[in-house]
């Protein structure tokens, strides 16, 4: 583990896999990850250029995606088919069981996205949460495959496999969402329950809402992020604030990245900006 000037009970890993070149926003993520310095963040890529210094909580693991596919094959014990980068958003369930060495000593450990804007992360996410719950999301509706943590056992790190579908989404080459709905985002959304129409394959949130139901899973959900292209933004030194009004933990960036695309980004950045719909500034 990492160092950790402020002392928690529980001890989290944040685990994220990007293959390709990292983009201008992996600058805005590592810097608002070095302002949540109890938490570790492991980014495994194949990207070797990046020059830049990092916080002593973000570590870059250089592999290449045909040596995850033999982990995973060899793990599962069937033959895995990540063909493509974005088929690895349906292995993230999966990342605490095939990365045991990257998450050995942590109560929690979490799959996200670079494409995040970190708040706060404690202040939302606090001991007592942690203390009460199996799973965490950031989410009051569905999974967030951003953004989700697993108490680090047994029981969560082979939770993937209680989906009867996962043989089938893990040997495929074909991208199910299977992090998150299955594509049933808009159901969970407008029922906040399990939706009634027929998915092609057990989820995450279908094999969580199941067992819910039945008691076998501590669960929390709230809502802690934003997304979209809302404005009035702003980050300060470790705090990310809606409308200079209310504290959020998150910026998911899924829009803003397409709309701005900047030439340049300032080294090192600044301790304050704010995000309108299309741009940074920067304080």
């Amino acid at each position: 583990m990492f160092s950790d000037p402020i002392e928690h009970k529980k001890k989290i890993a944040i685990l994220i896999c990007f293959f390709g070149k990292l983009p201008w926003y992996f600058n805005y993520f590592v810097h608002t990850c070095k302002f949540n310095s109890t938490i570790d963040f492991f980014i495994i890529t194949d990207d070797q250029s990046w020059s830049s210094s990092l916080p002593e909580n973000v570590r870059l693991i250089h592999q290449e995606m045909n040596e995850i596919n033999r982990k995973a094959t060899q793990k599962l014990g069937f033959a895995t088919n990540i063909g493509e980068a974005y088929k690895l958003c349906d292995f993230k369930p999966a990342y605490g069981y095939l990365f045991p060495e990257l998450v050995e000593g942590y109560d929690f450990w979490g799959h996200g996205d670079i494409d995040v804007i970190f708040g706060d992360i404690r202040q939302f996410i606090t001991d007592e949460v942690l203390e009460n719950h199996e799973l965490v999301n950031v989410r009051h509706d569905f999974i967030s495959g951003y953004f989700l943590l697993l108490e680090n056992n047994e029981k969560m790190n082979t939770l993937f496999m209680r989906s009867k579908d996962y043989r089938k989404v893990l040997s495929s080459s074909i991208h199910y969402c299977f992090d998150e709905t299955n594509f049933q985002w808009g159901e969970f959304t407008d029922l906040n329950t399990y939706p009634k129409r027929k998915h092609e394959v057990e989820s995450m949130m279908h094999l969580v809402k199941r067992l819910e139901k039945n008691n076998e899973l501590k669960t929390y959900f709230d809502f802690h992020v934003i997304e979209g292209l809302p404005g009035r933004l702003k980050w300060e030194k470790g705090k990310l604030f809606y409308k200079n009004a209310y504290e959020i933990m998150l910026y998911h960036m899924i829009y803003f990245k397409k709309v701005f695309k900047p030439k340049n980004v300032p080294d090192p950045l600044p301790d304050v900006f704010s995000i309108s719909p299309t741009r940074i500034y920067h304080h």
